[in-house]
């Protein structure tokens, strides 16, 4: 037998990925006013199959309320012709609550104007548990480290390019290209010869140790902190990194600037997103699909209708700055807009 052989359907391909329980799709024909949901969509949501009439507006409503801003509104697909792909929580009809991964397309005529839309769901709850627990864990890290100055990390050093923690970028106040520059910038320049050479001659020597260095700190003055680096090796017992942990030697604990990050971030308003998008030559719809959001979330934010979810804002400022965008106080209180 070969693959000629084996004669599915597309509704059979459909059925057995069904019969996983872990995917469902759905479809509107805008004219008709006509819905379907496929058996396995009424099971992600806890309802046995043609359990109730099917529409978009009524699947909108399993969505956990935090979430629902995130998603085009119905009035607002058949209009714009558009949808991106969204992760939202839901609650099932059996009060259960899981995470689900949503995906739309629009259809449009040869005219350009949307006539149907259709989309699948697949339920990534464990792998949104699992990304919530490093999340937590890494909130945990970060507290520790504000309140103690400690931290650890893993760096190669020899043959591997240096990347600073975010521990050292928030104490030092520099930039990961000034650091991969010149890495010993963050330490005290009469320390940095003492410094150099002796952990140059005891990674050499490829066991664990420890070691002091006095970093220049963001407000410009200097800490005291002790290093231990241990070698990590792979099963065959070669090199692959070197795991280190810091720690504060006395004095008070140093500013961490991720607060003064954020109250810039808050201050970003709406014309300063529209701004930022003209720099980057994006649409609405662009910035919606970079930022994880939909085209009339993006619309309410520039336009600063119905009040501002911190959530979406948070998340559209964020894909800015992944795409190059830069904030910056000027003047006083203003925030300046650039393209690094």
């Amino acid at each position: 037998m070969n693959t000629a052989d084996l004669r599915f359907s597309s509704a059979d391909f459909l059925q057995l990925l069904e019969s996983v329980g872990l995917t469902g799709t759905w479809g509107w024909q805008f004219a008709e006013r006509e819905h379907v949901w496929s058996p396995g969509l009424f099971r992600l949501l806890g309802l046995a199959p043609g359990a109730l009439p099917p529409s978009y507006e009524r699947l909108i409503r399993f969505v956990h309320p935090e979430d629902r801003d995130l998603l085009e509104r119905a009035e607002d697909i058949p209009t714009y012709g558009v949808m991106s792909d969204h992760t939202v929580r839901v609650i099932r009809a059996d009060g259960a609550s899981r995470v689900l991964s949503l995906r739309g397309r629009v259809y449009h005529t040869p005219e350009g104007r949307p006539y149907a839309a259709a989309g699948v769901v697949l339920d990534v709850s464990d792998r949104e548990q699992m990304a919530a627990a490093l999340l937590l864990e890494r909130r945990r890290q970060w507290t520790l480290f504000e309140t103690l100055q400690s931290w650890s990390n893993a760096a190669l050093y020899s043959g591997g390019r240096r990347v600073a923690s975010p521990e050292i970028l928030s104490l030092t106040g520099i930039t990961q290209d000034t650091f991969q520059a010149d890495c010993d910038s963050i330490v005290a320049r009469d320390d940095r010869v003492r410094m150099r050479t002796e952990i140059q001659a005891l990674i050499a020597a490829g066991k664990s140790f420890e070691v002091s260095k006095r970093l220049i700190l963001s407000d410009g003055e200097q800490g005291h902190f002790r290093f231990l680096y241990a070698p990590v090796r792979d099963t065959a017992g070669r090199l692959e990194t070197w795991g280190t942990h810091a720690a504060r030697i006395g004095g008070p604990a140093a500013p961490v600037v991720d607060q003064v990050r954020k109250g810039l971030e808050d201050g970003i308003e709406a014309h300063h997103l529209r701004a930022a998008r003209a720099l980057l030559g994006w649409s609405m719809q662009d910035l919606a699909r970079a930022g994880g959001l939909s085209f009339a979330t993006v619309r309410r934010l520039e336009e600063s209708v119905g009040g501002r979810r911190a959530h979406s804002h948070r998340m559209a400022v964020a894909a800015l700055q992944r795409a190059g965008i830069g904030f910056r106080i000027i003047d006083g209180n203003h925030i300046a807009v650039f393209k690094t």
